[in-house]
């Protein structure tokens, strides 16, 4: 189920602010830090004008942020940069019947397909509830700027390439790809708000950490 809840990174609600994570990449083996800190890292709340910050526990930011998961920019725009970098997926996958050599390269290929399609027509829903366009008004998203996209030149490249010749670039090119799209999802858990995007986000870690594993080994 693509909506299936994997990890939930205490996060808290846009309309509060931004909150700044505190001990990120920190290892605490010391003194007993009570509940929190078993939990997870402390978070500190911004406090009203004239008022001193807050630190909260995990709990009481997920408590927060649970009245309130209102998407923010950062969602939004993972969604619709998720939606273009799912579709050169497919892109480079529908060359793969016809050209790979390999049949466990054909079979992951046909795995691809299936898990991302339905991802891209959940992200247009997602992004459509919430009133927003498919693509941000006045400009689309720098291909290259995406992380893990394979240039036009590496399409073509691919195209052309049959037998081994393309199991060894399709594999290279998608293994790139599915680090990029890992990177925009520990991006936007860490910086947006809404919940139904995060749970997407951990689908996309989990699916796609264990699909380069199985690639690397296939090289």
């Amino acid at each position: 189920m693509l909506f299936r809840r994997a990890s939930r990174a205490p996060l808290v609600a846009s309309g509060l602010t931004a909150l700044a994570l505190l001990g990120l990449g920190a290892c605490d083996s010391g003194s007993d830090t009570g509940s929190a800190g078993r939990s997870g890292p402390s978070v500190i709340a911004p406090g009203k004008p004239g008022e001193e910050n807050r630190t909260l526990s995990p709990q009481e930011a997920s408590e927060r942020r649970a009245q309130d998961d209102s998407p923010n920019s950062a969602d939004v725009s993972y969604a619709r940069m998720m939606i273009e970098h799912h579709a050169q997926a497919l892109e480079m996958t529908e060359l793969a019947p016809g050209r790979a050599a390999s049949a466990p390269v054909k079979r992951l290929a046909q795995r691809i397909t299936a898990a991302q399609r339905p991802e891209i027509d959940a992200m247009k829903g997602w992004l459509k509830a919430h009133g927003k366009s498919e693509k941000a008004e006045g400009h689309g998203h720098d291909h290259a700027a995406m992380p893990g996209m394979a240039s036009e030149a590496q399409l073509k490249k691919l195209r052309a390439a049959h037998g081994k010749a393309f199991d060894q670039l399709f594999l290279t090119l998608m293994i790139t790809h599915h680090e990029g799209a890992i990177t925009m999802a520990t991006d936007v858990k860490a910086q947006g708000n809404n919940i139904q995007i995060e749970e997407m986000a951990d689908e996309v870690i989990a699916q796609q950490t264990s699909e380069i594993t199985r690639m690397r080994d296939m090289l």
